[in-house]
């Protein structure tokens, strides 16, 4: 079981800055009680605060993660990772890079389409991409906008992969379009490479 803590660390990389009393809320507790557990955290290096103005009346305090906060979900064997990439493109060039970024697509591809299985309107393959995808550890949840789905990824367990070759996020979007099909259209909205908090992708149905 999650200590409050760990708790309020996952709402904020799943919901973003947050305040005292939406925390409360939202773990049951009173406001002032949140802010001690707030307090904590950000001497511990993992959160920070900021105002932030909402129209008539004096700014509200929020509260989100630092980057030692992001760092505590983890980026499975992150240095390790980059320095591997920097090999193979030192050893091999970018051609042998885009092999790799080529054979990891093709892996994803097979279990993908294993897991999409029976998937046969659209919403049911996003819903099973979110799966696989929440499985694989990127935090994956789907939402509606109207007639769209958005897919969200709170975490990207790759990101030091992503940084030094975004080769990969080009390769997950391309396979995300071939397992949703020519009836989808999916679009990239935020980006955490560029500046984002986390990686949402817009689809829509074209047919």
């Amino acid at each position: 079981m999650h200590s409050t803590p760990e708790l309020i660390l996952h709402l904020l990389k799943k919901n973003g800055p947050q305040t005292a009393e939406m925390l409360g809320d939202a773990l049951s507790m009173t406001s002032m009680g949140a802010r001690r557990h707030l307090h904590a955290l950000g001497k511990a290096g993992q959160l920070e605060s900021f105002d932030k103005s909402e129209g008539v009346g004096r700014p509200r305090q929020f509260w989100r993660l630092t980057a030692a906060g992001h760092a505590r979900f983890g980026d499975a064997h992150a240095e390790l990772t980059a320095k591997m990439i920097g090999d193979v493109r030192r050893l091999f060039g970018e051609e042998g890079l885009a092999k790799l970024v080529a054979e990891r697509e093709r892996d994803m591809r097979m279990s993908y389409e294993k897991a999409m299985t029976g998937a046969a309107s659209l919403a049911a393959r996003v819903e099973a991409l979110a799966t696989v995808r929440a499985a694989e550890g990127y935090m994956a949840r789907v939402e509606r906008d109207g007639e769209d789905f958005i897919l969200i990824e709170d975490h990207c367990p790759i990101c030091a992969a992503a940084s030094a070759c975004q080769g990969f996020c080009r390769s997950e979007l391309a396979l995300f379009r071939m397992m949703l099909g020519e009836g989808a259209r999916i679009e990239r909205e935020e980006y955490l490479l560029d500046g984002g908090r986390r990686c949402t992708y817009r689809i829509e149905k074209t047919e």
